[in-house]
């Protein structure tokens, strides 16, 4: 494998920013500092004027196949992630077969292994067929993947959450849960807050989300296990696992760039605009910027969900509920938060980092040994949200048309470009 050195660049991770030159060879970091010169044979790309950063990680994406291949595939969906400057990403378990035993996940792997451009770590369910009444064999399937999950489903059986929990402590793996109440959903499908009551809507109260996640909690902390909470949208669930955190609980959580940059107030009559759980008060849209910056919010996820276009054309009721957000995770954060001096830069690369590794103890950073996953940004870069540029086949998204700052310019997987703008 060819050498290949990044020259000029400034390396940006939690601990800051500095000037340095990165050289990979083998696929790996081989060294370090601010002019490296004995590197006979590389490759030189000129960093100038551009930021290095470890490749993003994604704990939480859609990638549909096997079962749903019209939405996406392995293929696109990786793709799109090395658009968006990820290489690692941890597709969720809500496919056709259900990955929920060896035979099932290994149709998934299979795909995996053939089609993915990136590192796609499949998740396992949590209870067969995501239904929520039988515990898949933890012990069977915690070596093939990065986590159990039902996600799209919340476990409404405190009994069965709990033994969930103790199957999760006694074999160490991690849970990550989609909380959701059903019996507090009452048919609706966008917050219940001002736009629904203004527009006739159905809505969902904040309560469904973090009722679930108190009860987990209490959960977690009895039996100990490995707990991370998926896709938090509200103040109280905020301030819950803030908590959690100050009593020891082992708990982590995500939040995603739709919940940390919009809000109710920005809802439209156009499907773009549905996912679940939904965008909520700016109110909570602020609680969550203050749990990111305290470090309450361990990662920012994309929860990546590709639909066909028929599937999001029926407007705020009728839309399947998701987004695609792999592709403009980066630059709608850099242009909302970054520019705007609500968050430091350094703490969101955290977040799309080394905050998403850490909770699922997942390898690599920017330092010597590690895998060459790189991201390069170009920080002054202006453009223009246009969804018929995505890789994805997923083309929903409310940032359709929004002028941001900051564009991908190389993702490099073990040291070979995935994706070159």
């Amino acid at each position: 494998m060819a050498s290949l050195l990044l020259k000029n660049g400034t390396l940006i991770d939690a601990t800051g920013r500095r000037r340095a030159d990165l050289l990979i060879r083998d696929g790996r970091i081989a060294a370090i500092g601010p002019a490296i010169i004995d590197a006979p044979g590389a490759q030189v790309l000129d960093c100038g004027g551009k930021l290095v950063s470890e490749g993003f990680t994604d704990i939480h994406v859609h990638f549909r196949e096997p079962g749903q291949s019209y939405k996406e595939t392995i293929r696109t969906g990786s793709l799109a992630a090395a658009h968006g400057g990820y290489t690692t990403v941890c597709a969720m378990p809500n496919l056709n077969p259900v990955p929920d035993s060896p035979e099932t996940l290994s149709l998934e792997q299979e795909i995996i292994d053939r089609d993915a451009c990136i590192r796609v770590l499949p998740y396992a369910a949590i209870t067969r067929g995501r239904k929520g009444l039988e515990l898949t064999d933890f012990a069977a399937l915690k070596g093939r993947c990065c986590a159990f999950s039902d996600d799209g489903s919340g476990v409404q059986s405190e009994a069965m959450m709990r033994a969930a929990m103790q199957a999760a402590a006694r074999e160490d793996v991690i849970l990550a849960a989609h909380c959701e109440d059903n019996a507090l959903l009452h048919g609706g499908y966008i917050h219940d807050g001002r736009y629904a009551a203004a527009h006739g809507h159905k809505g969902i109260c904040s309560e469904s989300e973090w009722g679930q996640i108190a009860r987990d909690l209490k959960l977690a902390e009895q039996t100990g296990c490995r707990y991370h909470v998926c896709h938090i949208s509200c103040a109280e669930s905020v301030e819950l696992i803030r908590e959690a955190k100050k009593r020891g609980v082992r708990v982590t959580c995500e939040t995603g760039p739709h919940y940390l940059t919009l809000c109710e107030d920005e809802l439209q009559e156009d499907g773009r605009f549905k996912m679940n759980p939904p965008l909520r008060r700016a109110e909570d849209r602020e609680a969550l910027i203050e749990g990111l910056r305290d470090g309450t919010i361990d990662a920012i996820a994309t929860d990546h969900a590709p639909h066909s276009a028929e599937e999001k054309s029926r407007g705020l009721q009728g839309s399947a509920m998701g987004i695609v957000g792999l592709e403009t995770a980066f630059p709608v954060l850099y242009t909302d938060l970054v520019l705007t001096g609500k968050v430091s830069l350094e703490r969101i690369v955290e977040a799309l980092t080394a905050g998403p590794r850490r909770a699922f103890r997942l390898s690599g950073g920017l330092v010597p040994g590690q895998a060459a996953d790189l991201t390069v940004i170009d920080p002054d870069a202006a453009w223009t949200v246009d969804p018929a540029d995505f890789l994805s086949l997923g083309k929903a998204t409310p940032f359709a048309g929004k002028a941001v700052q900051g564009r991908i310019i190389w993702t490099l997987k073990d040291g070979v470009p995935v994706y070159q703008a």
